[in-house]
């Protein structure tokens, strides 16, 4: 059995080298939470985001966590919750049930560093994903697994350029998250036009739609609307049907609605970061870290993406998330 689970992990970590964000508390406002139940003696890992389960996004980070904890025979707990307050309550528990590790993502840096800290001086061996790379390797985690999003966003900016967009709408949907700040950051330095910004609230989705219709009245030289979460990109569909404009629309992050309107030609493309990964790799990285005292990255994040998903292969990658995985 053992090896057979080296065997596995082998295989993984091999594929990863040659192929080179919403949230939400759950009812009541607590964390939703979810355990991947494992033998007694086996690892036990907490994964700490700030997207709850129920998310559509999340949900697939959270599928991956606990696929890699089956493959393992290890215990994996998912809690999600958009107050960074609360998430470093979530931590701190964490540290105290002495686990064998903790995933966390780092929406809101600041507010999690003093837990990561406790964690650390636990040597309680903690992984980043999704958010936060930049202060990843500062607060002594091990790696960080996600994308690097000035990256990700100055592809998204060169591929609207490509498609003749010259002024572009960069809607934000989570105040004080750094990562859609650097999406945009990117975007204007790929796009070499006009950005502009816009707030809007992913938990009133009905009052995004109306913001960003009305800037599109307002503003008729925009052409371009880049959304940020796949939720928000169907609400900029909308609201671009609403408002009678031509502009084009792109969005980072899929759904079910975003793969469908890219199939139909109402979304050019999603920016992919491949979130299984976000979910799957650092269990298998905790794993191997606590079986074989093996780190990955020397340092450097692990990217998941960018990957594009388009018309092409929109397909595809329907037929992958029906699974869960997409």
């Amino acid at each position: 059995m053992r090896r057979s689970r080296w065997l596995a992990a082998a295989g993984l970590l091999t594929t990863l080298a040659l192929s080179g964000c919403s949230n939400d508390a759950g009812p009541g406002g607590e964390p939703a939470t979810s355990a991947a139940a494992a033998p007694e003696g086996a690892g036990t890992y907490s994964v700490i985001t700030h997207g709850a389960a129920g998310d559509s996004f999340w949900d697939v980070v959270k599928n991956g966590a606990e696929a890699a904890g089956r493959q393992y025979g290890a215990s994996v707990t998912y809690q999600g919750d958009g107050d960074p307050a609360r998430q470093s309550q979530l931590i701190d528990q964490a540290v105290s049930q002495k686990v064998d590790g903790i995933v966390v993502s780092l929406a809101n840096p600041d507010a999690l560093k003093e837990s990561i800290g406790k964690a650390v001086a636990a040597r309680i061996p903690v992984v980043t994903i999704n958010s936060g790379v930049a202060a990843s390797k500062e607060f002594g985690a091990i790696t960080h697994v996600g994308q690097s999003e000035d990256v990700a966003g100055r592809g998204a900016g060169e591929k609207l350029k490509a498609d003749g967009v010259k002024k572009l709408l960069c809607v934000i949907h989570e105040a004080g998250n750094i990562g859609l700040d650097q999406r945009c950051n990117g975007a204007t330095e790929g796009l070499g036009g006009t950005v502009e910004r816009l707030q809007v609230d992913v938990s009133n989705l009905a009052d995004a739609t109306s913001k960003i219709t009305a800037k599109l009245q307002t503003d008729t030289a925009i052409d371009g609307v880049l959304a940020l979460n796949p939720a928000v990109a169907v609400a900029a569909r909308d609201a671009i049907a609403d408002g009678g404009s031509k502009a084009r629309l792109a969005t980072f992050d899929l759904s079910a609605d975003v793969v469908a309107a890219i199939q139909d030609g109402e979304i050019l493309f999603a920016v992919d970061q491949q979130q299984y990964l976000q979910g799957w790799l650092p269990i298998t990285f905790l794993h191997l870290h606590k079986t074989n005292l093996n780190t990955v990255g020397g340092g450097l994040p692990v990217n998941t993406g960018p990957g594009f998903v388009t018309k092409d292969t929109a397909a595809q990658v329907a037929k992958l998330a029906e699974g869960g995985t997409r």
